[in-house]
C-alpha cells in the first residue's frame, strides 16, 4: 500500500492577471487535501487498534479505505489540473497525486498539462515513467536487461533477463530487495507457487533491486529463496518497467509476453493456474 505524499506548497507569484486566483485555488486544494488524508490517517488507525477484526478482514478494510482515498484524491487533482494546466500549481497538485495514479491516469494527468509545467524536473521524470510503464503494460513483449550479476565476483560475470525470460516457460518475476518487509511477506506465497508448479513449462525468478547484493545473498538464504536469483539488478529494471514500489510481481509468457503485473496474495497462484490452465 504506498503512503499518501502531501505536498503544502505556496505559490512564487509574479504580478501576473490570474496569480491571486491561483493562490486562492492552491490553498483551498492544500486544505482539500490534508483533510482527506488526515481521515484517511485516522481511519486506518482505527483499523489497526480493532482487536475483533482478523487480519484479513483488517488487510481488506484498509485496502477499501486506501481505494476509495486514493480515487478521491485522483479526482480533485486531476480536476485541479483542468483548471490550472500550466504553472507551478499544476506541478503541486501532480506531485500530491503522482504516488497513487494508475498508468491510464499518470498519461491523463500529463496530457492536460502545458507550458511550462513541461519543462519542470519532476513532471519530465513522469513522462520517462509513464513511457516505461506503457512500454511494459500488459500484453507488451519484454524489456531485456543485461546487469552484472555480482560486484564481489572478479570476472565480472554478467546475468540478463533474457536468460530466463523468453525461453519458452512462464516465469514468474519477483521484484525486491532484503530490507523491504512487504516483500519478506510476500516470498511465502511465491515458494507456494514455485513448490507446486514448477517444472518443464513453469519457473520463477526473483530479481533484487535498490539493494546490496551482499545483503541480497543474506536474506534470500534467510527467507528460503531456493530459485533462481539475480542480485544485483539496482535500479535498471525498475526504471525500465516504470516500477516505482516493492515487491512488484510480473508475470511472463512463455514467448516474452507480459501476461500478469504487480501480482500480490493469492493473486499470485490464481494468475499461474489460470496461464498453466490448471
Amino acid at each position: 500500500m504506498k503512503k499518501f505524499v502531501l505536498i503544502a506548497a505556496s505559490l512564487l507569484c509574479v504580478l501576473v492577471t490570474g496569480c491571486k486566483n491561483e493562490e486562492k485555488a492552491l490553498e483551498e486544494y492544500n486544505v482539500r487535501t490534508e483533510a482527506t488524508v488526515m481521515d484517511f490517517n485516522d481511519r486506518i488507525s482505527a483499523m489497526q487498534a480493532d482487536t475483533t477484526l482478523t487480519a484479513d478482514a483488517r488487510n481488506a478494510a484498509m485496502q477499501a479505505a486506501y481505494d476509495e482515498t486514493s480515487a478521491k484524491l485522483v479526482e480533485d487533482g486531476l480536476k485541479m489540473l483542468r483548471q490550472y494546466p500550466s504553472g507551478p500549481l499544476a506541478v503541486t497538485v501532480l506531485q500530491n497525486i503522482a504516488a497513487v495514479l494508475e498508468a491510464d491516469q499518470l498519461q491523463e494527468a500529463l496530457d492536460l498539462l502545458e507550458g511550462e509545467a513541461l519543462e519542470d524536473e519532476f513532471v519530465k521524470q513522469l513522462v520517462a515513467l509513464s513511457g516505461a510503464k506503457t512500454a511494459t503494460a500488459e500484453g507488451q513483449m519484454f524489456t531485456d536487461f543485461t546487469v552484472v550479476q555480482d560486484p564481489a565476483d572478479s570476472l565480472g560475470s554478467t546475468v540478463s533477463l533474457s536468460d530466463y525470460v523468453g525461453k519458452g516457460k512462464y516465469v514468474l518475476v519477483d521484484f525486491w530487495a532484503s530490507w523491504c518487509g512487504p516483500c519478506k511477506q510476500e516470498l511465502p506465497n511465491i515458494a507456494a507457487v514455485y513448490n507446486k508448479y514448477k517444472g518443464d513449462d513453469f519457473d520463477v525468478l526473483s530479481i533484487a533491486v535498490w539493494d546490496d547484493p551482499a545483503d541480497t545473498k543474506v536474506a534470500a538464504e534467510e527467507e528460503g529463496v531456493i530459485w533462481s536469483q539475480i542480485i544485483n539488478a539496482q535500479q535498471v529494471p525498475t526504471e525500465l518497467y516504470g516500477i516505482e514500489g516493492i515487491p512488484h510481481i510480473i508475470l511472463f509468457g512463455p514467448d516474452g509476453t507480459i501476461l500478469k503485473r504487480n501480482l500480490r496474495g493469492e493473486e499470485i497462484e490464481a494468475a499461474v493456474a489460470e496461464a498453466l490452465g490448471r
